[in-house]
């Protein structure tokens, strides 16, 4: 797990979340991230997919009841969520509406997903969504259930604690995003991400080939994660 630690120490320390000092800077960000929000649903749906039954006529998943409420749950936080208000609504839309409130551009997620092009997403993020894709799309349960954990579900509180102090320590005027920030610390450190560990636990069990497959996938959702921030933080405002 040595390589695991170490992305994930580089991640939590990375540059890219000093440079949100003002609004331009954070819709640049935004611009970025919200392709990691949208394909962090297709990971999940993935696991869904896999591990439930989604299909008519249903049948019994052939994984442990335990696993089916663990995946369940999370897709029940993620997909209807409460907003601000009281709303329900997914956590992909309500960061497009944080996006609308600081003025950043939704054009291209919104292109993006209605048309499911790769081409059309911006070239720093586009080998993150290829990979996640293809991974939501032909990995194995385990491949995806590490990616989830290792590269979202544990990763996530650590790295939007850090946004969040800048963005406080800078006064920028960004509500909805502070809130879907601060909610995803919230409950990926307290329910998601000990659920996501519990349903990889459970997929790999004993089998020392399977935890080495899934260190595999983790390191490699960590590296995807390192390379977009690295694009993030090299692009030129107003691009």
């Amino acid at each position: 797990m040595d390589q695991i630690f170490e992305q994930q120490k580089l991640l939590t320390q990375h540059p890219v979340y000093e440079t949100l000092t003002d609004r331009k800077a954070l819709q640049r960000f935004m611009r970025y991230h919200v392709f990691a929000v949208w394909d962090f649903m297709s990971l999940l749906k993935a696991l869904q997919r896999e591990l439930t039954c989604v299909q008519v006529p249903w049948r019994p998943s052939k994984y442990p009841a335990g696993v089916v409420r663990l995946i369940n749950q999370i897709v029940l936080g993620e997909e209807s969520d409460l907003d601000l208000d009281g709303r329900p609504g997914s956590h992909f839309e309500l960061y497009l509406r944080a996006m609308e409130e600081v003025g950043a551009s939704t054009a291209e997620i919104r292109d993006f997903v209605s048309t499911l092009d790769l081409a059309r997403v911006p070239p720093g993020a586009r080998e993150f969504v290829g990979h996640n894709l293809n991974l939501a799309l032909h990995g194995s349960a385990v491949e995806v259930a590490a990616s989830f954990f290792f590269g979202r579900e544990k990763l996530i509180p650590q790295m939007f604690e850090r946004i969040v102090s800048v963005l406080r320590a800078e006064e920028l005027e960004a509500p909805t995003f502070l809130y879907y920030l601060e909610r995803h610390i919230e409950v990926d450190a307290e329910d998601h991400g000990p659920l996501a560990l519990k349903c990889l636990e459970e997929l790999t069990g004993n089998d020392d080939g399977l935890r080495r497959l899934a260190e595999r996938a983790g390191v490699e959702a960590l590296r995807q994660r390192r390379r977009l921030w690295d694009r993030v933080a090299e692009t030129e405002p107003g691009t």
